[in-house]
């Protein structure tokens, strides 16, 4: 099979090990089957594992993007399905002996390592073999993360409700270890060099695959990092925190029933893969930071308007506008690390976005933390029969500001100063700033 070919079956194994992995969106699945399994461990804890995890899955992506790219994409997943399916087979006996710290310890440390490795190995190998097509590439890389929950979600449903949940989670663990490791095996990078066939990159696109790729280190010291650090971690909020309390808010607000709820969500687990494969692609074309501005604009507009659309109660337009924010919210998951590779080269990609998911990790706590703790304090000081608006609007509005940062910092990102190699007098290279 020559080298064109292959890349294209890099992709399918990218999503098969980013649909695992990505079960972790249906661990609410657990929580109470949980707590039924296991009366000794405190009501709610079990739904903090799931915090445990993210928050891991951005450190672990920071330390072991470094050794990634040392140790190349293959030797990484493999490790991320260990950890994971290991995480997972140690939840499993901390249910069954009603050890929470064991359930801790496997699904959401463990498991978490496991979840940051298996999330930036994929995305390390397609950047490389699409540097024609880098925003398809990383939509293709984190597609299936997005859309994992909706086979987990049923899949758990019913092992759960005929096996119970130790059992579940070791079934679960064999599954999602086998599909991974053998996805792992087709995770090798390009040739130093290599290019498409026939492809002839446009000038802007050539002066980019001309500068030498810059090390994890020296991005890290740049402004644009952290610029595109923060761009993130404002588009995660803002998707996260309304994914945070979706189910209450929708009965609050629409009347929805919990199942009506809950049918919805998964819809927006929908909206969230099919943006990360729309937007990132569309960035080829339009241009990352136009689509990042896009999205910090657009979103920032439906932010003010839904305290309206609550008032109102209309329910379409809800839908309408939650499809589009969730879009988006998957949509900056997959275009960030095409950016990434843009301004600082593909060679540390998988080091350089590693180290920018700990923004992931922040708005996994922030997010949820700041509309929830809202929600009760306001809910405490709500007369009964009040309508439910004011325990949402003050964080929509907080949001659409956030968002607006988010835009201003988009504006900020400028290309950045990375050294060209040019011929001397005799032909040899010759290094010149940029």
């Amino acid at each position: 099979m020559t080298p064109h070919a292959a890349r294209w079956t890099i992709a399918p194994a990218a999503v098969a090990i980013h649909l695992c992995v990505g079960s972790i969106y249906a661990w609410s699945v657990f929580n109470r089957p949980i707590e039924a399994s296991a009366p000794a461990f405190p009501k709610g804890a079990a739904a903090y594992t799931f915090s445990i995890a993210i928050a891991l899955l951005g450190a672990s992506a920071a330390v072991g993007g470094r050794w990634l790219e040392r140790a190349g994409p293959r030797a990484a997943a493999r490790l991320a399905a260990a950890c994971f399916a290991g995480g997972l087979a140690l939840g499993g006996l901390g249910v069954a002996s009603a050890r929470l710290w064991l359930l801790y310890l496997g699904v959401g440390v463990v498991g978490g390592i496991g979840l940051g490795l298996a999330y930036v190995s994929p995305v390390s190998a397609l950047v490389k073999w699409f540097p024609d097509r880098r925003g398809l590439a990383t939509g293709l890389a984190v597609l299936g993360f997005g859309g994992g929950s909706l086979i987990a979600a049923p899949l758990a449903n019913a092992l759960i409700e005929r096996v119970g949940v130790p059992a579940t989670l070791w079934t679960l663990a064999a599954a999602y270890g086998s599909v991974m490791l053998a996805a792992a095996q087709r995770l090798v990078p390009p040739p130093d060099g290599w290019m498409p066939p026939g492809w002839r990159p446009p000038p802007h696109r050539a002066a980019q695959l001309a500068l030498p790729a810059m090390t994890v280190g020296a991005a890290l010291r740049t402004r644009q990092f952290w610029l595109l650090w923060g761009m993130l971690f404002v588009n995660i909020s803002a998707g996260i925190a309304l994914l945070a309390q979706g189910s209450p808010l929708m009965q609050d607000l629409f009347g929805r029933t919990p199942a009506q709820a809950a049918a919805f969500l998964g819809i927006l687990a929908l909206a969230n893969a099919a943006g990360r494969l729309a937007w990132a692609s569309l960035s080829d074309v339009a241009g990352r930071r136009a689509v990042f501005l896009a999205f910090f604009a657009v979103q920032a507009a439906l932010f003010v308007l839904l305290p309206r659309v609550g008032a109102d109660g209309t329910w379409r337009a809800f839908q309408a506008m939650t499809l589009v924010v969730f879009s988006m919210y998957g949509g900056g998951f997959a275009t960030i690390p095409a950016y990434l590779a843009d301004l600082f080269g593909a060679r540390n990609v998988g080091a350089i976005h590693g180290a920018l998911l700990t923004a992931w990790s922040a708005a996994g706590v922030v997010g949820p933390l700041v509309i929830t703790r809202v929600r009760e304090a306001r809910l405490a000081a709500l007369p009964d029969g009040a309508p439910r608006l004011p325990l949402y609007a003050p964080t929509f509005t907080a949001i659409a500001a956030a968002l607006a940062v988010g835009f201003v910092a988009t504006l900020a990102v400028q290309p950045v100063a990375r050294p060209v190699t040019v011929l001397d007098a005799d032909g040899g290279p010759e290094r010149q700033p940029a």
